[in-house]
This record gives C-alpha cells, structure tokens and sequence, in this order.
C-alpha cells in the first residue's frame, strides 16, 4: 500500500510558511510515500513549483479535493477547512486545540486523526520534530531585529573622540526557546541583557547565554515538560510591581511568555509602559494569544505616550514569516520526521504506545483522545 501526503498551500493572510521542502519531499518519498504539494503552496518561502517537482512530487490545484491519507499544514485548520477532509484522513501540523474547539469538535465528528504538533511531550526524542522549539528559535531572533529596527539607536557601546554611546538595555520577559534566542541575539548586538522567568531552570539558561538573571523572590511556575504555569493572582500582581522599576529603566522590553491552553499572562501594565523613557521600544510576541503587554494589538506598532515624548509598542503577528525560507525548511523537516513514527513499510500504523503519539493526538476514530482537550471542548459547548 502506497501512503499518500499531501501538503496544503496556507490560505491564512501573511502566513507565507509551508509544510513541506524539496528535501523534506525526497524524505519523504524515502519512506515509501507519495507526495502531492499544491499549487504556490511554497512561493512565500521561495520554494516554486518546479523545485517540488524536481525532488519527485507532483503539483495539484488547491481546490482539489484530498485523497485520504496524510495533510501536512502551518496554521491551524478551520472547522470548515476540516469539515471537507475524508474520514480516516490524518493531518499534523500546529491545532493550538485549546483555542480551537470548534475545529477539534469537526476532526471527532467527520472521522478525522489529528496530530497537533505544538502538544508534542517535550522529550530528547521529539527535538527533531519539536515545532514549537524550532520556530520559537526564529522568532527569538526576529523580535530583536524589529526592536533594533524601531529603536534607531545603536545596540553596543561605542567609544569615539566625538564621544561614547552607551549600550542599548535590554529586559527580557520569557527564558523559554524564543527568550533565550532573544537574549543571544540581543547580546551579540552589544546590548546589556538581563531576562526574567518562572521556571526553576531559567536563571542558568539565562546565563548560558550572556544575560542577567532578574530573581524576584516569587518561587518557581512550572506546568512539566518544561513548561511555566500560571501565577496565581496575588502573586502575578506581585510580579508587576517588581517588574517595574526594572522596565522603566530598560531602552528595549521583548516578551515572550506563554502558558499552554491559556492566554498569555499581563506581564506589562499600561502604567509601566507609560513609565518608561521616551524612545523606548516594546515587542510581544504573545500578542496574537492575549498580549503579554497591555495595549499590544497582533500586527500592529503603535505610538505610546511617555512623559516627554512617545514609545513604541509592537504586537507581533506571523511573525515566523518574516523568515519563511527559515522557518519552512525547519518545520517541514519537524513534520517529516514525525511523520516517520506513523509509516511503516508503506503503511501507516498508529502505534498509540509510542508516548510522542499518543502525546501529540488529538482527535482518532471519532472521538476526542487527549482528556485535557476533551475537557476544554466540553466547557465551550457549555
């Protein structure tokens, strides 16, 4: 039996990411698979048609319909977007089901094995298809070049006869994979970093990578799995108020918390911000699941008063896509490779015993598999 892929072409405006690459292709065919890439689907990512073509897929219309077996994907898929898939059809990609009830109650009722990577137990063996990890990388990256962008100033201290610059500030909320990158990037810029973060771990990772740990005597929030959870509300007050004196002094603040089927935490205040120096320069990258600042708006940079003049605060949005070349060829490898687990000789076989599995699924033979998803699906229909 021949297994079937086909890698869907993002519909979502600005998401210029793909599923698939020409080498990811060749891996896959490796393992016994056909390949079917829609038409465009890797024009954002400078991958064209030909290129698919050439690793030994062949090209589909996107509006044709999918023939059971495996749908690759970026972005989470709609309750209607599902809602044309054939029973039995498998798809893996990102689902962020906590926020999507509506397209998990669709895969459970129209058949449908959903794999939702980002739910992916964080293990030695799922590094190499851990999307979560691999794109939070580039977006580390990303945010810091956007606050260097608005900031109009330099990063490293300069020493002149004319006179010496001082170093840009930088506060780093967040020590997961994108705080950290952030603190690198920020650090080989010149900038003096300092980073804060819930997790008994992240005062070494923070270090490791050239930043000063900020330790506000809060105690630790983890969830597992190297995970933060939310902080109980007294003491996510507490955290603001320590936080401010910090964030008043800092040129630069990049945020980069997340709680797993949560909005993100309000880390940042409209007072705080309104605190800071005037051409100070915010960016959040939690702005598209609630904002870790107050007042960030996805894709949106705005102009916010600050005594004697205005700061910047950006809310980030597709952000991956900005480096979509990157990006692409990262995820679709972490899809391949994940892929593998289910193709056996030319089949595919659910092991659900394998632990990345049963940890990643979602949705199998018309029911929901994963209790906490299970729980949050029935809540919303309440």
């Amino acid at each position: 039996m021949t297994i079937h892929v086909r890698v869907r072409a993002e519909r979502s405006t600005g998401e210029k990411r793909v599923a698939a690459t020409p080498d990811s292709v060749k891996k896959l065919l490796a393992a016994g698979a056909t390949v079917e890439v829609e038409s465009g689907a890797g024009a954002g990512s400078l991958i064209m048609d030909a290129a698919y073509e050439a690793a030994g897929a062949r090209i589909v219309a996107r509006d044709q319909a999918v023939a059971p077996g495996i749908l690759f994907h970026v972005r989470p898929l709609t309750a209607a977007e599902i809602a044309t898939l054939p029973p039995g059809a498998i798809t893996v990609g990102t689902l962020d089901p906590f926020q999507n009830a509506a397209a998990v109650a669709a895969a459970r009722d129209g058949g449908i094995t959903s794999f939702a990577l980002d739910l992916l137990p964080r293990i030695s063996r799922a590094q190499s298809m851990d999307v979560l990890s691999s794109q939070s990388l580039l977006a580390g990256y990303r945010l810091v070049t956007l606050a260097a962008d608005a900031f109009g100033r330099m990063f490293g201290m300069t020493m002149t006869a004319a006179g010496t610059l001082a170093p840009a500030r930088v506060l780093v909320l967040g020590a997961g994979v994108a705080g950290l990158q952030a603190i690198a990037t920020a650090k080989r810029l010149g900038g003096v970093v300092s980073a804060n973060d819930v997790r008994a771990a992240s005062a070494d990772e923070v270090r490791s990578v050239g930043g000063t740990f900020i330790d506000l005597d809060l105690g630790t929030a983890e969830a597992g799995g190297g995970y933060a959870k939310e902080l109980a509300e007294d003491r996510a007050r507490r955290q603001q108020e320590l936080l401010a004196p910090h964030i008043a002094a800092s040129d630069i603040v990049i945020t980069t918390a997340a709680v797993p089927g949560r909005a993100a935490p309000r880390l940042v205040t409209a007072a705080m911000v309104a605190a800071m120096k005037p051409g100070s320069v915010l960016v959040d990258l939690a702005a598209e699941s609630g904002g870790n600042i107050e007042g960030s708006v996805a894709g949106e940079r705005r102009a916010i008063e600050v005594t004697g003049g205005v700061a910047t605060l950006i809310g980030a949005r597709d952000i991956q896509s900005d480096l979509a070349p990157d990006a692409s060829k990262l995820y679709a490898m972490n899809c391949a490779n994940f892929a593998a687990l289910i193709m056996r000789e030319g089949d595919i076989v659910l092991d659900f015993d394998d632990e990345l599995v049963s940890g990643s699924a979602v949705t199998h033979d018309g029911k929901i598999v994963n209790d906490r998803v299970a729980a949050t699906v029935e809540e919303v229909r309440a």
